[in-house]
């Protein structure tokens, strides 16, 4: 028997615990039915759920797997019936993007729309690191979402391009075209390029030392014009880019130009044949074309 007094507050009259801190003493008061009610259901909830539901992990003597529970559900199975029904549907779309032609896909709307979301996926998980969301590029990657194009924007042509790639040496399809690096490699004299810049600032519409751009002239006439055409508009066989517009994929500064004349510009596009298969990358076409600058 406990020689224990029994206490009890006296603004309360409530039992204490006989617990005290700095003076302050405990109530012993009951805990809210409805809170022991709850208590109480959950762990009821908790038994039934073990019972119904898989509930524990893999244990010694379980075969190595978690209790499967009495209505056998198993959210992995249920995931690997999803993603082996998706990939079955996927299936016979790809090998519709297989046997159709390009232009037989845009032309079907739900050939399209699968291609379009194929090719925003394959483009985020193998272009964008290059290329930009959305295509926007970025100084030394060209911007997929406007209409200018080095090379060719129909169709067909960005399949070319995405195939075989640009200056990829181990594809004998790939597309090809080399800018001397007429400063490093003693083709022009340091002189001679400050004239060319001054020349090719001039295309643009832009201000120009007029002496300068008249001898800078004769250096492009000489040395650009093969490529570039006498009118400075560039030339898609070649991917050599217009002169005159605003759009400058290494930079349209003086300082850019002369560094671009000086040590050429000769960029690198992996060629994605092998790397991808066929319904890829023309689903990659299809959302190239799609971006704005589609021809």
């Amino acid at each position: 028997m406990s020689d224990e007094k029994t206490e009890f507050d006296p603004h309360s009259g409530v039992e204490t615990t006989g617990h005290s801190w700095d003076g302050i003493k405990e109530l012993n008061n009951p805990l809210p039915r409805w809170w022991l009610i709850v208590w109480y259901a959950t762990i009821f909830w908790a038994v039934v759920y073990m019972i119904l539901m898989p509930a524990w992990p893999a244990l010694p003597g379980l075969g190595g797997t978690n209790t499967p529970g009495l209505l056998g559900k198993s959210d992995r199975a249920e995931v690997t019936k999803e993603v082996s029904a998706m990939r079955t549907e996927r299936g016979v779309a790809s090998q519709k993007l297989m046997s159709a032609s390009l232009v037989e896909i845009q032309n079907d709307l739900n050939l399209q729309q699968f291609a379009m979301a194929m090719g925003e996926s394959a483009f985020g998980d193998n272009c964008a690191t290059c290329h930009g969301a959305g295509g926007r590029g970025a100084k030394g990657y060209p911007m997929l979402a406007d209409d200018v194009w080095l090379w060719d924007g129909t169709l067909d042509g960005i399949e070319q391009t995405i195939r075989h790639g640009i200056r990829h040496d181990s594809d004998d399809l790939t597309r090809m075209s080399a800018m001397p690096a007429f400063g490093r490699d003693n083709l022009l004299t340091s002189a001679q390029i400050d004239d060319l810049v001054q020349h090719v600032l001039s295309f643009s519409g832009r201000q120009t030392d007029p002496t300068a751009a008249a001898r800078g002239a004769t250096i492009f006439a000489s040395q650009c014009v093969s490529c570039h055409g006498a009118d400075a508009k560039g030339s898609r066989l070649v991917g050599a880019p217009n002169l005159t517009d605003a759009d400058w994929l290494f930079g349209g500064e003086p300082a850019d130009i002369r560094a671009t004349i000086t040590n050429a510009r000769n960029a690198h596009m992996p060629a994605w044949q092998g790397r991808l298969d066929d319904p890829t990358i023309k689903a990659l076409a299809v959302y190239v074309h799609s971006l704005g600058g589609g021809e």
